[in-house]
C-alpha cells in the first residue's frame, strides 16, 4: 500500500546502496557462462546418542497410489516410524545448459 501511493504520487525510489567494491571486468569475464569444475559440499553430520525409548510402538510408513499425482517440481518425502531417528536431507541439483 505505502509503495502503492509513493508510485501513484510520481515519486522515484532510491536504489539501494552497495558497500561492496565492484568486480573487474576482467574477472567478470572469465567467469561468465558457468564454468567446468562443479563443486558441492553437504553438511549433513548429525549424530543421535544417547538416547533411550521405551514402551514405544513404531508402525509402518506407506505412501499411497496418487499420493504425488499433478506435483510439479522435484517432490521429497521422508518418512520416519521409529524413535531416536535423526532425519537429514539434502538435494543438490546441478543444472547445466549446453
Amino acid at each position: 500500500m505505502y509503495i502503492a501511493s509513493i508510485l501513484a504520487a510520481g515519486l522515484v525510489l532510491a536504489a539501494p546502496d552497495f558497500d561492496g567494491v565492484p568486480v573487474a571486468e576482467e574477472q567478470l569475464a572469465a567467469l561468465h557462462a558457468g564454468a567446468d569444475t562443479v563443486s558441492n559440499e553437504m553438511r549433513v553430520n548429525g549424530t543421535v546418542a544417547g538416547n533411550a525409548a521405551l514402551n514405544v510402538n513404531s508402525g509402518a510408513n506407506t505412501i499411497s497410489s496418487g499420493a504425488f499425482s499433478n506435483a510439479a517440481g522435484l517432490p521429497v518425502a521422508i518418512q520416519n516410524s521409529g524413535a531416536n531417528v535423526l532425519i537429514q536431507n539434502a538435494t543438490i541439483i546441478n543444472i547445466q545448459l549446453q
